[in-house]
């Protein structure tokens, strides 16, 4: 679909979405563009105060009163599970966007390091536990958010919780890269068991958000801030390809959309290439293996 906009998506009457970190940035974006073509968004927010002022801005824009906040802290397991067992319904598109990046050395709740427990382990989890609601929808699409940075990207599993060594930004990239072998392995066991959900991803080029914010290294922040000002598209552009990934037609499962400009930076979305190591099945066995190890949960009847 050339040219896609927020106005080429259908209505969505009638469909469930939940969209994690929607209470700013592209999550924001992504809830706003939804709920203006009449889907009931959930948006699954960790802050309380700051998720309740996106609904109410939300309902205001488009009119859409099926809008609610439901708590979900993605650094926490518990918190997981619990907003799992509260899903009182069909998901039609579930938007694994919410992310941190390049942090200082931190764990979740449950002793993971904080951009790979948060940015994969814990979307990996929410997956899983919503897999009966995807099941329960006519045509779900789950749609995982990765970035350019996966390409910079390995995964350590000698040292996934990173106690030898921590550099913030291998460790993002690392996160970015799970997302895309978490996609493409979801897509293989979905289409090897004759499942109707299907897995896509998308990644928004270089867009400015408030994604920066969880560092704590001034200088940094304040050259990155300036950097994403002046260069990044703005953060309705960047949720167009997570929007194109959920709604347009024609999209398969295993695909990756991205923008079409040079270098994948800015643009209206199109499908694009991920890195090599990306597409390594064995990596993304392991890594699905692992992962559903280090979170007690197995997406059943996916072997």
């Amino acid at each position: 679909m050339e040219n896609f906009s927020t106005e080429s998506i259908p209505d969505l009457s009638g469909s469930t979405a939940v969209v994690t970190g929607a209470n700013s940035g592209l999550g924001l974006q992504t809830a706003l563009a939804l709920a203006s073509k009449g889907a009931s968004v959930d948006l699954a927010c960790r802050d309380r105060q700051r998720g309740e002022a996106a609904v109410k801005q939300i309902r205001a824009e488009t009119g859409n009163k099926n809008v609610r906040l439901r708590q979900l802290d993605l650094a926490s397991l518990d918190s997981v599970r619990r907003f799992a067992a509260d899903q009182d319904g069909p998901v039609d598109l579930l938007i694994n966007n919410a992310g941190v990046m390049a942090t200082p050395h931190r764990t979740t709740a449950d002793g993971f390091e904080l951009q790979f427990g948060v940015n994969h382990l814990g979307h990996f989890a929410l997956t899983g536990l919503l897999l009966p609601a995807l099941r329960k929808a006519p045509a779900a699409r789950v749609v995982t958010v990765s970035s350019l940075a996966h390409r910079g990207g390995r995964i350590d599993f000698e040292d996934l919780s990173a106690q030898r060594r921590y550099r913030p930004w291998a460790r993002y990239n690392q996160s970015k890269l799970a997302n895309l072998l978490f996609t493409f392995e979801f897509q293989r066991r979905l289409r090897t068991h004759g499942e109707k959900p299907v897995a896509v991803a998308a990644h928004p080029g270089f867009t400015s958000t408030n994604l920066t914010s969880g560092m704590n290294h001034p200088a940094t922040l304040d050259i990155l801030g300036s950097f994403f000002r002046l260069l990044g598209q703005d953060g309705a552009a960047g949720a167009l390809p997570t929007l194109y990934a959920a709604t347009a037609p024609g999209v398969r499962g295993g695909e990756f959309y991205g923008p079409g400009g040079p270098g994948q930076l800015r643009g209206r979305p199109v499908p694009v290439t991920p890195a090599p190591q990306a597409l390594d099945p064995l990596t993304a066995r392991r890594l699905w293996d692992v992962s559903a190890r280090l979170t007690g949960v197995r997406f059943p009847g996916l072997g």
